[in-house]
């Protein structure tokens, strides 16, 4: 006959944990109560009991200041608000992803969602979770998900949250999901079941289909060990549950080739052996000792290994992890991390799965030293190797300037860009480039001498292509770019509309008369301009900037009338007179006659370039767009109007 006994049989770290929080608090001396069964296994109970943790389901029958342990399934806000109320210590050994569900629906309330609980209503962690909510809906399945749409249409339109007890089946939860997804339009979803039961439940399925019979272990009021028997039960033709040793009837198992043995959440080791040394004292042949199995249970760790596990704890110096084991894990925060700049709280929270690193295994003390930035150093590498390989782009940020490039780290790999593959102009101080993110292509790799080459420019390179292509596929006349300035010139200014360069001739930059495209933009500058004319073959693009709807010679014409006084500003001096602008875009010519009311030799005499003056119009030409203006009749009127007194 063969024994087998599932690798997670038995207690869980949340029920661990719990465990370990009362038997702490009983050894302290103090009155200490649980409020509640802290696990559902009543034979570990009543052990705890015998340790001095009492035990009681009314908060009225708790002593004012005393402790008093939560249990692993946890308890609503307002079972924590009278607790503080009555001056009473807590113990919370609420299982931490319990915790990280209160958390999620606390925060979903506050959002004004509604909170969906797959999960069955009567059961303690449920009714915890529904604790942390003013209107929760639980609900145990699709169907019961399915008539809860159906009652009021318009909760599809809602903004729901839903989140899974931890202990339900993944079959449930995904159901569920698939239906919420197909049917809601404002949906969040977190999946709240618990690894370890997922674990669990898939371990006890496969071994339930490899035997004869399967042996359940745990208490009748536990959840997931009814869910351990309806599991094993789908997959083995016999399935004995039972809470402890006496209850077995070896019996039953005559003549069984292979027995699986699976115990639930809260059974305590020491009811596991008990059932061992039943099946051993009526002569049932194990090929292996308890003691052998409860090994395989428990797995053994080495320094080097990749480790799963859940933060448990965190403080200033440590971050505490359960890894499944005999072993207390624990990760310094000098290991977490090669950035100093990040807090520990926003890379992990307690509840979080976490894989680590082994660095070194204490038996003696039972303690392991974890590590996470070795591990992701190590992943970095297979991932810059992969990189390298499948020649696709990564992503990382410059630390520092290096003699001839720079250095870019890439999850904690250093990777060295010269400066020809950085992508900066000639003689651009490369120092720009610190404390950017930038994207490029590993072009070398030496992990013997843990040297890594990159270039920048190859990724700057190939986008630019393909956003040249795209632009020669669909460029037209009139289509307009939103681009940015790269360089002047006298003539105009070139704009990159996305991976090609267009010129803006220094007329399309304003209406207004310019000296230089500087007066109007500067590199770098984002600008809108539009296509003017272009060649394919020749790969050339005249742009333009100015608004085509805003016509000066309209502006000017429905403002201005011959007679009128404008003020304008002098934009260029001829030796036969002076350019004046009147509104952008419409320049008037003063004849050198019309400038003062004496004779002068030239412009320059009287006016300068940029200078505003009061000037009449004396003539528009409407058909060649052309205008008059003079200086001159304006300092005449005042003669004339003295005159017409004196005659009076």
């Amino acid at each position: 006959m063969r024994v087998e006994l599932a690798r997670t049989a038995g207690f869980c770290y949340g029920v661990r944990r719990a465990v370990q929080l009362a038997e702490e608090a009983a050894g302290q001396g103090r009155p200490c109560v649980m409020l509640g069964p802290i696990i559902h296994n009543r034979d570990e109970i009543s052990r705890l009991e015998a340790m001095g943790v009492g035990l009681t389901a009314s908060m009225e029958e708790i002593p004012e200041g005393s402790a008093v342990l939560i249990r692993s399934h946890g308890e609503g806000r307002a079972v924590h608000e009278a607790l503080a109320a009555r001056g009473c210590t807590v113990i919370d050994a609420t299982c931490p992803n319990v915790s990280r569900i209160h958390g999620i629906v606390s925060q979903a309330e506050e959002e004004g969602r509604q909170v969906l609980i797959i999960g069955t209503p009567t059961h303690p962690e449920v009714a915890a979770i529904a604790g942390w909510c003013a209107r929760p809906v639980v609900l145990e399945g699709a169907e019961a998900l399915s008539n809860w749409l159906d009652e009021a249409p318009e909760r599809r339109e809602m903004p729901l949250t839903m989140v899974s007890q931890t202990t339900s089946t993944r079959f449930i939860w995904d159901s569920c999901v698939e239906k919420a997804k197909k049917e809601c339009t404002n949906l969040k979803i977190f999946d709240t079941i618990c690894n370890a039961t997922c674990k669990r439940q898939s371990e006890a399925q496969a071994l339930a289909a490899r035997s004869d019979a399967v042996v359940v272990i745990g208490g009748r009021e536990s959840s997931n060990t009814k869910r351990l028997a309806e599991l094993c039960g789908a997959l083995c033709p016999m399935v004995v549950w039972i809470e402890r040793a006496a209850e077995l009837e070896p019996s039953t198992l005559c003549r069984k080739a292979s027995i699986g043995i699976t115990a639930g959440a809260s059974t305590p080791e020491w009811i596991i052996k008990e059932v061992y040394d039943k099946m051993s004292d009526e002569n049932i042949e194990i090929e292996e000792s308890f003691a052998e199995m409860l090994e395989k249970s428990i797995k053994t760790l080495h320094t080097g290994e990749k480790v799963t596990g859940v933060v448990t704890g965190i403080t200033p110096t440590e971050i505490y992890v359960d890894l499944g084991t005999k072993h207390a894990g624990y990760i310094p925060v000098s290991e977490l991390t090669d950035d100093p700049a990040v807090k520990v709280e926003d890379l992990v929270k307690v509840g979080d799965e976490i894989e680590t690193y082994v660095m070194r295994v204490n038996d003696q003390e039972g303690v392991v030293t974890l590590s996470k930035k070795r591990l992701d150093t190590v992943k970095s590498w297979e991932d810059i190797e992969q990189a390298r390989e499948e020649r696709t782009t990564v992503e990382g940020v410059v630390t520092e300037e290096n003699k001839g490039g720079v250095v870019v780290n890439i999850k904690g790999v250093r990777v060295f860009v010269p400066a020809s593959q950085t992508g900066l102009p000639r003689d651009t101080p490369m120092s720009q480039l610190v404390k950017q993110k930038v994207r490029l292509r590993i072009t070398e790799v030496n992990r013997a001498r843990k040297r890594v080459v990159g270039s920048i420019r190859a990724v700057e390179a190939e986008e630019r292509a393909a956003k040249a292509a795209e632009v020669w596929e669909n460029i037209e006349e009139g289509k307009h770019y939103t681009g940015t300035v790269k360089s002047l010139t006298s003539y105009g200014a070139f704009v990159d509309i996305g991976g090609v360069d267009g010129m803006v001739h220094i007329s399309e930059l304003s209406w207004s008369r310019i000296k230089h495209p500087s007066e109007v933009v500067s590199v770098g500058d984002t600008v809108d301009v539009y296509v003017i004319s272009f060649d394919k073959e020749k790969k050339k693009i005249s742009l333009g900037m100015k608004d085509r709807t805003q016509n000066p010679w309209e502006i000017f014409t429905g403002k201005y009338n011959v007679g009128d006084v404008a003020n304008v500003r002098i934009v260029k001096l001829m030796t036969f007179g002076a350019f004046a602008e009147i509104v952008p875009g419409v320049d008037g010519l003063i004849h050198i006659s019309q400038i003062a009311d004496h004779r002068i030799d030239k412009p320059g005499d009287v006016l300068s370039e940029g200078q505003m003056v009061d000037v009449k119009i004396i003539d528009i030409d409407y058909e060649h767009e052309k205008v008059s203006l003079s200086i001159r009749a304006l300092l005449e009127e005042p003669a004339a109007e003295d005159e017409d007194v004196n005659e009076e």
